[in-house]
């Protein structure tokens, strides 16, 4: 079924805009024709957290456990995975979405280490009480984060993976909507990131750019008005600054095209391109 685009930015407007619940519906109402119309879609537009994974929590190849590191203020805890054959890796901490770390973001962990890495899915609600079953809770809780204090916990992840026994010294990141809006300001913060992935992330002001010294490969989606606003700005003064970043725009796309449970977003050939690309620039940059 192919959703109205109007639809779908009302639904990003809900999800990263701060509309609350009830103007969300009342408006989807009015779009779709009826409450009964909003009420279909809205399991095509939210994302399904009873997918099957694409990697199994199981899966034999791997080693995945929970682990906690010491942060800035306290205790931080995440979902760690590498090859269950393997010795010193390039690590990766993976950032969720704005909806934490769920099922999906974890499958995410289990992927990228099955491409040769050790993966550390992070969440960044562990501080809070750890990532709620409930998507709109989690949501709200992300709010309220405070985004100078959130990038100082995310920077703690990477001496904890650069000193880890299966490590070989390197730390990249990549990030998912508020995730890579993350990897761009820890980008900035953290002169010890290797190299950063965002997907369809919002970018940080230019002025912060001087500081970047990871490499930096940038993917966006074709209609993601809000996010693309900003990527003239910043890939310009990406540019004037001398700093090492690619940045590819996939046609036909949507926020979270890369989330296969989200029927309404997922485009899986451009979600396979954007993950080639990713994998070859890790490897490359994180290489010992």
């Amino acid at each position: 079924m192919t959703i109205p685009q109007p639809i779908i930015d009302l639904y990003d407007r809900f999800t990263h805009g701060g509309m609350d619940r009830r103007t969300f519906l009342d408006r989807l109402a009015t779009l779709a024709g009826g409450a009964p119309a909003a009420a279909a879609l809205l399991p095509l537009l939210a994302a399904d957290p009873t997918k099957a994974a694409i990697v199994p929590p199981d899966d034999p190849r791997l080693t995945t456990g929970r682990v906690t590191w010491a942060g800035p203020d306290g205790e931080l805890a995440g979902y760690l995975a590498r090859p269950r054959e393997s010795g010193r890796l390039p690590a990766v901490i993976v950032i969720h979405e704005n909806r934490g770390l769920n099922p999906h973001i974890e499958d995410v962990t289990r992927r990228m280490a099955l491409e040769g890495f050790l993966a550390l899915g992070v969440d960044m609600l562990s501080r809070d009480g750890g990532t709620p079953s409930d998507e709109d809770l989690a949501r709200t809780m992300i709010g309220r984060l405070d985004r100078a204090q959130t990038v100082a916990r995310l920077a703690s992840a990477i001496p904890f993976l650069a000193a880890h026994p299966n490590g070989n010294g390197r730390v990249g990141a990549i990030g998912f909507c508020w995730g890579g809006l993350m990897v761009n300001a820890l980008a900035a913060a953290a002169p010890d990131l290797a190299a950063g992935v965002a997907y369809y992330g919002r970018q940080i002001p230019a002025e912060q750019v001087t500081a970047i010294r990871a490499a930096l490969l940038l993917h966006y989606a074709e209609h993601d008005a809000g996010v693309n606003a900003g990527i003239e700005a910043y890939t310009a003064a990406l540019r004037a600054a001398g700093k090492r970043f690619e940045a590819h725009t996939y046609p036909g796309t949507q926020h979270a095209f890369n989330n296969d449970t989200s029927a309404a977003r997922y485009n899986a050939e451009a979600a396979a391109l954007a993950w080639r690309r990713t994998v070859a620039f890790l490897r490359g940059q994180l290489a010992e």
